[in-house]
Formats: C-alpha cells, sequence, structure tokens
C-alpha cells in the first residue's frame, strides 16, 4: 500500500514558563489520505494552533514525526533548501491575512513573489500563472493591482489562500482562516476550498474553535483539549454521537436556527464561557 498524503506521528510539545513546564500538545497523531480534509477543533488554549505550527515547521516539536507520501520533514527547516522543500510539501494560511501581506505591496506582486521563488518561470509565464491563481480563487487584475488596505477582509484571504496554492503544496493548513470573516464571506470562503480541493487534489488541514465550519469541511475531526486528542472519528458521526462531555460540550455551543448560543450570547465557540482545562 502506498504511503498516506500526510501522517503526523506522535507530536509533542512543551513550553518553560515561570519555572514550570506547560504541556501545549501531548501526543497528537492523524492520518490524512490523498485529497482528504480534517478538521482540528478546540477552544482557545487546546494547542490546535501549536500543533498547525508544528505540521509546517514553524515550531520545532519536542518529539513526534511528520511525514508526507512517508517522507519525514525536517522539525524545523533550516537553511533555503530545506525551508523551500518544506513549502512545498505543507503551506499554512492564517486567520488575519493582512499580518502576512506586506501593506506597501499591491497583492498581485504578493503571490508573484511566491511563484518567482518557488519556479523557473519567465516574467510572461509567472504573470499569466498569478492571473490564473487569483481567478482561481475569484479575484481578478483589478484586484492585484491593489494594495492589501484596499481590499476586503474576504478578498484578503483569498489572496493569502491563492499565495500558499502559488507553491502548489501536498496539504493546506488553515488555522482559524475563516473565524475573523462575517459569516456570509465564510459560506464564500468555505465553499472556494472545497472547490480547490476538488479541483486540486490538495489535502486539507482546517483548525478551527467552530464545529459549525468544521462539519462543512471535514470528512475527519479530531477534538483537542488541554493539548490532548479526546475524541476522533468521522465528522458526521462525531457530530451525530458525539462520546466524549467535551465534545457535546462545544455542540451545545454551536447556534441553530431558532436559539442563542449557549456559549458567548450566540456567538459560534469564541471560547469564552467554556469551562478551562482542569489544571
Amino acid at each position: 500500500m502506498s504511503a498516506p498524503l500526510l501522517e503526523v506521528q506522535h507530536l509533542r510539545k512543551t513550553y518553560r514558563t515561570h519555572g514550570s513546564t506547560v504541556t501545549a500538545v501531548a501526543g497528537v497523531d492523524l492520518t490524512l489520505p490523498e485529497g482528504g480534509s480534517v478538521g482540528i477543533v478546540g477552544e482557545s488554549g487546546s494547542g490546535k494552533s501549536t500543533t498547525a505550527r508544528m505540521l509546517v515547521g514553524l515550531e520545532a516539536p519536542d518529539a513526534g514525526r511528520v511525514l508526507v507520501h512517508g517522507q519525514e520533514q525536517v522539525a524545523q527547516p533550516r537553511g533555503r533548501r530545506e525551508r523551500l522543500a518544506r513549502a512545498r510539501a505543507l503551506q499554512i494560511v492564517f486567520q488575519d491575512p493582512y499580518l502576512s501581506l506586506d501593506p506597501r505591496v499591491p497583492v498581485g506582486a504578493a503571490v508573484d513573489q511566491a511563484v518567482r521563488l518557488h519556479t523557473r518561470l519567465t516574467r510572461s509565464e509567472r504573470r499569466s500563472r498569478v492571473l490564473e491563481l487569483l481567478t482561481q480563487v475569484g479575484l481578478g487584475e483589478r484586484e492585484a493591482a491593489l494594495l492589501p488596505r484596499r481590499l476586503s477582509g474576504g478578498q484578503r484571504q483569498r489572496v493569502a489562500i491563492a499565495r500558499a496554492l502559488a507553491v502548489e503544496p501536498d496539504v493546506l493548513v488553515l488555522d482559524e482562516a475563516v473565524s475573523a470573516l462575517d459569516v456570509s464571506v465564510q459560506a464564500q470562503v468555505l465553499n472556494l476550498l472545497a472547490d480547490i480541493r476538488e479541483q486540486t487534489g490538495v489535502g486539507l488541514v482546517f483548525i478551527s474553535h467552530d464545529l459549525a465550519v468544521v462539519r462543512y469541511l471535514c470528512a475527519e475531526t479530531l477534538v483537542m483539549r488541554a493539548g490532548e486528542v479526546v475524541e476522533r472519528g468521522a465528522t458526521d458521526r462525531l457530530l451525530r454521537e458525539p462520546e466524549h462531555p467535551y465534545t457535546r460540550l462545544l455542540l451545545s455551543a454551536v447556534p441553530r436556527p431558532g436559539r442563542r448560543s449557549e456559549v458567548d450570547g450566540g456567538t459560534a465557540l469564541s471560547g469564552r464561557g467554556v469551562p478551562a482545562p482542569g489544571r
């Protein structure tokens, strides 16, 4: 049998703070098949974003391995060659794309920088590729010429996705990539991600605090609390028949038609109001 697209084995991360050791991630395992999608959900501080950062090499794990197509990824890339190789395997899109876009550079040029770094295309070929990528995320030449501040939040997130796709990664990690967007814009970006996965075969790892979002996009879901995976399984089954009390608590916080959420007065899983882990 061929190796899975992404395999994460016993990923662990601890931090020293004020003379004590805090476990941020306590042995996460996950497997993602070709073209698959997996969600990692939990409240703020559950370890899901630390997991995302270790996947893409922004944090070095204390233990564990990340493999793409059976090839172990360098824990924390050093030097141009290792960084480019890790970037081609896994790309990340953050919650706030404005922080990762240079405010002085038109967004088309920002995408072109990624294309130029990872390909040997000529200038005219790069221009065609940039327009192709922007078109893929629902933008065009007019938006390509604009600075990030001239775009809406949803448009900036589309640019961030286009720039990540410019590398043609095997896996796209999305860390709260729609949580700062209005509900209607969230739906547009989620539809876009579903289409891109179908068209390109890229695997998706979707980090979120919102089970309603994960329900739409992910075939499998891991629920994290205090650095540990407390439940995992097919998303439909997990949402229909949750086994762990914490998963049931998160589900009770998902707004449904006709009633307000039990968490944060109607806002889906903001993390406020969720009991803190017992530590």
